[in-house]
């Protein structure tokens, strides 16, 4: 009988794009000794690789377990390896009765020094949100890549690929650090073999590949490395919910129940989608069809569910984060559609998680405005179900949506400023409010701008609340510079617009700020000033808040640590406005001498304080 090898490639991947006929790919790819777990699970897909028998005859590592799948060209491998095993490659042998039929050579990595220990984002940091295909086109020659779904490169079509890559990111983190931020999150890398709309990322082909379109490994490894050179943190887009309908294994997959409604997708029946009832996952009375529909049902039909109450799949989404964080020595993790997948899968994951890497950071999305339901998903929340969700963060669209109506209601008893302050005031129920990523607006909703009705100033007073709050705040790329959806409301191709400067023949360019206009060039400033002052302030990063309850269209709120004080003043009055300092008696700053963080006009905290009109002044002492 005919003898198959296959060197595995370990400084890549198994496999480039695609598999050719009678290669065994091998997830994950490779992996590391010195976890907290020893144990490890190897999905191995090929050609009626289920009949056939695997063999590791290895010092320190042993297969404890061989689990066949319903389908024939899967096998899944239970490994235990060694406390000390030393980084070698060993190789797994698969016989036919006692005919050798593959062979491949598995790499064990020694892992980095103080890759355990790898710090996450928290209240210090910035967030620079990134649409990787409309930032930066650093390599024009990966725009179009052969046999991939989607060919077409069209600047001109919102929702087509416009060729923005890893490169272009790297080629900018001058820019990012200029601008004051201190991490990056760009939407998924990772392979969208699809055939539109794949520029965004969230349906993802294959989840050990980055996607061609936007670079290599290295690349991304590159963009790990220079980012944490700059001290800018990289966080990664991971989606566990699902994947999309062209994944490699949707045409053969391995169990009868890897994907939610697997039955009806193979029979090409109609599909469920989810209801999307978010609140089934805390409603008490909750009928269990209605928390099928939500968790079980597709995102959209080009998104298949995946069943993470399938253990080899968990097992799978667990490694591969895992496999991320230490390839590229994140700063953090962010899970988009948090509440769709079980939750119970979710806690075990960021348990696990959180038990390689203590000091590690990862934020669930709840696009819910009710901060009852976000606080169920932090770690810590005191949940009537007994739910741990082990995550350590959620993002806070309660306090997003609260900005936006503080700043663009009239005032009245219950609207304008108020919102604001009740909205703050709902921290008590949260296990850890510093543990939230607040931000002003995302890749998924109306650009801040458009949102504050193109008033600049009103973009400068949320802007500058945003990084004043108890918070882990995060920008939209683009917002320094006035990008926005106005006249295209809710158009996400619109909302993820692209960068000015980033394409070559740009005859506007952002990232230098050559034929920005004066209104873009004032805000591109007084952003960076903003986060640059934020970036050293220690009284923003842990200090103790307090707020006023807003009066004549003013609100004002501290921020304290030890001997720093910061006071942020929202003014929405069109006029010239006097400020009584008496009410602030408990505050202690009674002879201080402030200077603003813009225009460096300085004040003193004696009777009488004006405000010569409508904004944001930020003083800091």
């Amino acid at each position: 009988m005919r003898t198959f090898v296959f060197i595995f490639l370990s400084s890549l991947s198994v496999f480039l794009h695609g598999q050719e006929k009678n290669q065994l790919r091998v997830e994950p790819p490779y992996w590391w000794s010195g976890f907290e777990n020893k144990q490890l699970q190897l999905l191995v897909y090929g050609e009626n690789i289920g009949e056939m028998e695997p063999q590791i005859q290895h010092q320190g590592i042993e297969i404890t377990n061989v689990h066949k799948a319903e389908s024939p060209n899967y096998l899944f491998l239970d490994l235990r390896l060694e406390e000390q095993l030393s980084p070698q490659s060993f190789p797994i042998a698969f016989y036919k009765g006692e005919n050798l039929i593959h062979r491949v050579d598995y790499e064990i990595k020694a892992r980095e020094e103080n890759r355990k220990n790898l710090k996450g984002f928290d209240s210090s940091d910035l967030i620079y949100l990134i649409t990787p295909d409309r930032f930066a086109n650093g390599n024009p020659k990966n725009d179009r890549i052969e046999n991939m779904r989607e060919q077409k490169i069209d600047r001109t079509n919102d929702y087509a690929r416009h060729g923005g890559d890893i490169q272009g990111i790297i080629d900018q983190l001058d820019y990012i650090e200029k601008m004051g931020m201190t991490a990056i999150w760009p939407s998924p890398l990772l392979t969208n073999d699809m055939p539109e709309q794949s520029y965004h990322g969230y349906a993802i082909t294959d989840y050990y590949e980055v996607d061609p379109r936007f670079g290599t490994l290295e690349n991304y490894i590159d963009l790990a490395n220079k980012a944490r050179a700059k001290g800018i943190k990289l966080i990664m887009d991971q989606v566990a919910n699902h994947c999309g309908v062209h994944h490699w294994w949707m045409n053969d997959l391995p169990f009868l129940n890897w994907v939610n409604h697997q039955n009806q997708y193979e029979q090409k029946l109609p599909l469920s989608t989810s209801s999307h009832r978010r609140t089934t996952n805390q409603d008490p009375y909750a009928a269990e069809i209605d928390k099928k529909a939500m968790n079980e049902g597709w995102f959209v039909p080009q998104m298949p569910d995946l069943n993470q109450r399938n253990p080899f799949l968990a097992n799978y989404l667990i490694q591969n984060s895992i496999w991320w964080i230490e390839t590229l020595g994140l700063g953090g993790i962010r899970q988009d559609t948090y509440p769709y997948p079980d939750k119970y899968f979710m806690a075990k994951w960021a348990k696990a998680i959180m038990s390689e890497y203590p000091l590690f950071s990862m934020v669930g999305e709840e696009w819910s405005y009710n901060p009852l339901l976000v606080g169920y998903w932090q770690q810590g929340n005191k949940n009537y179900d007994g739910y741990e969700s082990h995550l350590s963060h959620t993002m806070d669209f309660p306090l997003q949506k609260a900005i936006q109506n503080a700043l663009t209601q009239e005032e009245g008893w219950d609207t304008g400023l108020i919102a604001l302050y009740d909205a703050l005031a709902n921290d008590f129920a949260y296990a850890d409010p510093k543990r939230l990523m607040l931000f002003l607006d995302n890749h998924d909703m109306d650009r801040a701008l458009t949102q504050y009705d193109n008033d600049t100033t009103l973009l400068k007073m949320g802007l500058a609340t945003l990084m004043c709050l108890p918070r882990v705040p995060q920008m939209y790329y683009g917002t320094e510079v006035l990008l926005n959806n106005t006249g295209k409301p809710h158009d996400h191709g619109r909302i993820r617009t692209d960068f000015p400067g980033g394409w070559a023949g740009d005859k506007k360019n952002g990232f230098k700020g050559k034929k920005l206009s004066p209104q873009e060039k004032e805000m591109q400033d007084f952003v960076s000033e903003i986060a640059h002052f934020r970036k050293n302030s220690k009284a923003i990063h842990h200090g103790k808040t307090i707020h006023f309850v807003p009066e004549n269209g003013v609100y004002v709120l501290f921020r304290r640590y030890k001997e720093e004080s910061v006071v942020l003043f929202l003014n929405k009055n069109k006029r010239e406005t006097l400020i009584s300092l008496d009410r602030f008696k408990e505050v202690g700053l009674e002879g201080k001498h402030f200077r603003s963080v813009i225009g460096k006009d300085e004040f003193p905290w004696e009777g009488k304080l004006k405000l010569p009109h409508r904004g944001v002044f930020l003083l800091p002492v």
